[in-house]
């Protein structure tokens, strides 16, 4: 692992579905230990830029973890390099526990994982009151966190994580946001498809903003903040 190489570099990406083009060359970085968040309205190319890193859609261009290029990889190698995956859709085995569904996070062979069972329980304590209930019936709150500790325990270094927080009782968005500040503090980088303006910019290192596929911003929060303008056009409805 070079330390001198971002932990995610994105250039010049584009992705299609069948015929219909959705991403037009888009550039983006993810250094070591950095939320970037990744802005923008529904239709903008946000989730598929997720699903185009991790090899999910056809897309020319180049995306390297660690300095590795990945496209051409298939799902399992990219995951190995270092990438981790949480859609929106959450995809919790619903007939497993708690327990057995981080279990299955862990990748076989795997090198000494940075994070445990313990870790997990002691930063969603829900999970911890919960680990022998079949994930099917945990509410939407609880498996979103699920989703997020059972991707964790495959130990990733970049984590890719799309609309962590839709749907969730303000008190359990604050709770998503401590967890990846925590994660930043342990040296995991996050790239964070929301649509939460106010989240991004408290928590993020960076924001990209999207529009029609292309980014139309990149650079700190607070210039993002302080344009009200380029927020209008690209961002609010």
């Amino acid at each position: 692992m070079d330390a001198d190489k971002p932990a995610l570099e994105i250039t010049g990406l584009q992705a299609w579905y069948g015929t219909s083009q959705v991403l037009h060359g888009v550039d983006g970085r993810v250094g070591a230990g950095e939320i970037v968040a990744v802005l923008g309205r529904n239709g903008a190319g946000r989730s598929t830029l997720a699903r185009a890193i991790m090899g999910w859609v056809q897309c020319t261009g180049s995306v390297r973890v660690h300095g590795h290029e990945m496209l051409g990889q298939p799902v399992h190698a990219r995951a190995r390099a270092g990438l981790g995956y949480v859609p929106e859709s959450r995809d919790v085995f619903p007939s497993l526990s708690v327990q057995h569904n981080l279990a299955l996070g862990k990748k076989p062979g795997q090198r000494q994982p940075r994070w445990t069972f313990a870790d997990m329980y002691r930063l969603f304590p829900q999970l911890a009151l919960r680990r022998d209930t079949p994930a099917g019936v945990l509410s939407g709150g609880e498996q979103q966190m699920l989703a997020l500790a059972r991707t964790l325990m495959g130990d990733p270094d970049v984590l890719i994580v799309d609309e962590p927080t839709e749907g969730l009782a303000p008190q359990l968005v604050q709770q998503v946001a401590d967890f990846f500040c925590d994660l930043r503090g342990r040296g995991v980088s996050v790239l964070l498809i929301e649509q939460k303006l106010a989240l991004a910019l408290r928590i993020a290192d960076r924001c990209l903003l999207m529009g029609h596929g292309r980014v139309v911003f990149a650079g700190p929060p607070a210039a993002l903040s302080a344009d009200a303008e380029l927020r209008r056009e690209w961002l609010e409805v």
